[in-house]
């Protein structure tokens, strides 16, 4: 039985099939600048990688090629073998703490719900009308990135603002990442023999969110009404002080909006030192830019201070500490430096274990913490995709 995973982003479509339930993924492919004139995609099928290219005009001509490359590399003999397809959507609002069929009324919560993720809503109805033309019979899952972060107690959600903020505009905590947040506890049940764990996640990528997660649910987490909050990212600041939008904008004459997309996608990494991805930022540091130097210590003094307070949160119960994502996963020096920062709390990091991990290396997971480690570490890689798949399977199915 053949699945259709798809993550349709503003101007990009990811998708991958899978074979069910033997989790097998049969074709991949990323088609991007969408609405550009030099649209492209490349498409990976038995370890080979695939580049095509040609004019795009939107999301259903994206879906067209997506459907081409299918049949063309007989990843499907017809599409009357795809069963299902999960869709990943940004946001749920309080109203989803789960993946759910998609119906008129999903699709309508999806276009309300804009508001608070504009830059993302729109693809992603994009994605969901495109595959409707394309595949009308066949049932379509909605997998939000907020559903697992619902399980937070008020006290972790509500913001110390005006109350009816909250009640009349919806303003509050909600967190992103959920799906691979919820893949890694999951996963971390099986590594750990139980149901009930605490766990401190890290998913460390261009985007960054740390969760704790108490008794197998989420607790807390660092993003916020937005993906904005928490965390120094790529190109997102992270938390700062709020009434550094308003100084700015009579300082330079911008607008909110101006700020804002300042704030989204000129901050972070990128406005500190003119990178936004950690390899290059690392190799400038090492050829001695000191702005890049300070990003790093920016960064890092982030991530370690929310370990600690997470730490704090859990009543130092904590099973594990998990690294996934991009700079999780791969961020060799990064998780050394972060782990060092942390040896107040009794943090040791197998120094050796560490060097041998990452997605390019022979050994893409494992424990790296010391056997006197207060917490034991773990570098777990993500995979968001697997569990759409598996949320649209289980539903599809029901």
């Amino acid at each position: 039985m053949k699945y259709l995973c798809v993550n349709a982003g503003s101007s990009s479509l990811k998708f991958q099939l899978f074979e069910m339930p033997e989790e097998e993924v049969i074709i991949s492919g990323y088609i991007e600048k969408i609405g550009l004139k030099d649209s492209f995609w490349t498409t990976k099928i038995n370890g080979e990688k695939i580049r095509g290219e040609k004019y795009l005009k939107d999301h259903t001509a994206a879906v067209e090629v997506l459907i081409d490359e299918l049949i063309k590399h007989k990843a499907v003999d017809s599409l009357d073998e795809i069963k299902g397809v999960g869709h990943r959507i940004l946001h749920g609002g309080e109203k989803y703490s789960d993946s759910v069929i998609i119906t008129d009324e999903v699709i309508q919560d999806v276009k309300d719900l804009t508001k608070l993720g504009p830059l993302h809503h729109p693809g992603n109805l994009a994605g969901i009308e495109a595959m409707k033309k394309a595949l009308p019979e066949v049932p379509m899952v909605a997998v939000y990135d907020t559903a697992f972060h619902q399980t937070m107690p008020k006290e972790n959600y509500i913001y110390p603002v005006p109350y009816e903020w909250y009640t009349e505009y919806g303003v509050r905590k909600y967190g992103f990442h959920g799906t691979s947040h919820k893949y890694i506890t999951e996963q971390m049940k099986k590594e750990l023999g139980k149901d009930k764990v605490n766990l401190i996640i890290c998913h460390i990528g261009s985007g960054a969110s740390i969760s704790a997660v108490k008794d197998g649910k989420c607790f807390d987490t660092t993003m916020g009404l937005t993906p904005l909050d928490g965390l120094m990212m790529g190109t997102r600041s992270g938390s700062i002080d709020p009434s550094i939008l308003e100084y700015v904008c009579k300082e330079s004459g911008m607008d909110i909006s101006e700020v804002t997309t300042a704030l989204n996608k000129k901050s972070g990494y990128l406005g500190v030192c003119g990178y936004s991805d950690s390899r290059d930022v690392e190799e400038a540091a090492g050829k001695g830019e000191e702005n890049a130097k300070l990003a790093i210590r920016l960064y890092n003094d982030r991530v370690s201070k929310y370990i600690a307070d997470y730490f704090i949160e859990l009543g130092g119960k904590v099973d594990a500490i998990v690294f996934t994502a991009g700079v999780g996963e791969n961020g060799i020096s990064f998780r050394e430096d972060v782990i060092n920062k942390l040896a107040p709390i009794g943090l040791k990091l197998d120094k050796k274990t560490n060097e041998k991990i990452a997605s390019y290396k022979d050994i893409h997971e494992g424990k790296i913490s010391s056997k006197d480690s207060s917490i034991d570490i773990y570098v777990l890689p993500t995979n968001e995709e697997l569990m759409i798949i598996r949320d649209t399977y289980k539903l599809c199915n029901k």
